[in-house]
């Protein structure tokens, strides 16, 4: 059986290359370019496991094609992230959206693709406008977002409709089985440099000389415990299955001060920023802007993941192991680069 891992170079891509190996299955790891990949080659093989990383671009529809043939298991993890974008339509929504339809063209040709995993993100599930402190389940859909307003959370949904509108049309006897694994923000030990401009970028803020923190709250849970589900998923779980990952929701100055216990040595910030400054901060940072700093300062919200841990039988790193495993990975990073 070969399991094909779409974006395997990404954050929770690798990761489940690292545990597919571990447990010694035969992989083909998908990426854009075969040269940002070649760290994966060093992860451990358990006895009979491979690795084969592939060339595919999902909006190249002959590349797709190859990468699924042969394949019994896709998961899906490839995605474009929210970071440094300029045009959300052409680099967020139709690498998420055109590239899951072209996955399910190339799944349906193939015809041996028995089980998907497809990796969404709880910005599927939660709706662009809610109350501050709501509490959001697997039920729940973003079905308020359009590629103008919340062009992330749009993708993420929309390319989960995609995916389900597909397999349920499948005639019965072919239907692969599906399951959605949906993450918080994703904390956790990084292979990579790459892999510290996603989600790791708010801890990495701790690692800089920044005194300060934002009035942010922040929903987490640990990438290996990600990577865990999606494998799990491949025998066990709910056909047809949404499951939030997440552990637990803290504020920038609370995960400030959980830093200081669990990695003592440096005086890890914990002073919150008024948020008047952070908005005229905002105005001239290169990466964020006004509306976004101003969306998200004092607002939270929550996440049930239901009975997800005992559906796919795996428990979660506690927060002190996930924080304490991130920091030190983010030193010991800084320190080789």
């Amino acid at each position: 059986m070969t399991v094909l891992v779409t974006g395997a170079a990404g954050f929770i891509g690798a990761h489940v290359v690292h545990q597919l190996l571990a447990e010694g299955r035969n992989v083909r790891a998908t990426v854009r370019k075969v040269e940002d990949a070649q760290f994966l080659n060093a992860f451990p093989k358990n006895k009979g496991a491979s690795l084969e990383i592939v060339t595919m671009d999902l909006l190249q529809q002959k590349t797709v094609d190859e990468a699924v043939l042969g394949c019994s298991v896709v998961i899906h993890c490839a995605a474009a992230l929210m970071v440094g974008v300029k045009n959300p339509l052409l680099e967020v929504v139709n690498p998420s959206v055109i590239g899951t339809e072209n996955l399910c063209a190339a799944i349906e040709k193939s015809g041996g693709v028995e089980t998907i995993i497809h990796t969404s993100s709880v910005a599927a599930i939660r709706r662009t406008r809610h109350p501050n402190g709501h509490v959001f389940s697997s039920s729940d859909w973003c079905d308020d977002a359009s590629p103008d307003v919340n062009p992330y959370g749009f993708a993420k949904a929309e390319a989960e409709r995609k995916m389900r509108a597909f397999v349920k049309r499948c005639d019965e006897d072919s239907r692969p089985r599906l399951v959605t694994i949906h993450p918080s923000i994703v904390f956790g030990p990084v292979f990579h440099k790459r892999h510290t401009r996603g989600s790791m970028a708010y801890l990495k803020h701790f690692t800089g000389r920044l005194p300060f923190v934002l009035h942010t709250h922040l929903n987490y849970v640990d990438v290996r415990d990600v990577a865990k589900a999606h494998i799990a998923a491949i025998d066990s779980g709910a056909d047809g299955g949404r499951y939030i990952l997440h552990k637990e929701g803290k504020w920038m100055k609370e995960i400030g001060a959980q830093l200081r216990r669990v990695a003592p040595g440096k005086r890890w910030a914990m002073f919150r920023l008024p948020s008047l400054l952070a908005i005229v901060m905002a105005a001239f940072h290169p990466k964020l802007t006004v509306r976004q700093v101003r969306s998200s300062l004092g607002r939270s919200v929550g996440y049930d993941r239901g009975s997800m841990e005992e559906e796919l039988g795996i428990r979660l790193h506690t927060s002190d192991e996930t924080l304490a495993d991130s920091i030190n990975s983010l030193l010991e990073l800084g320190r080789k680069v």
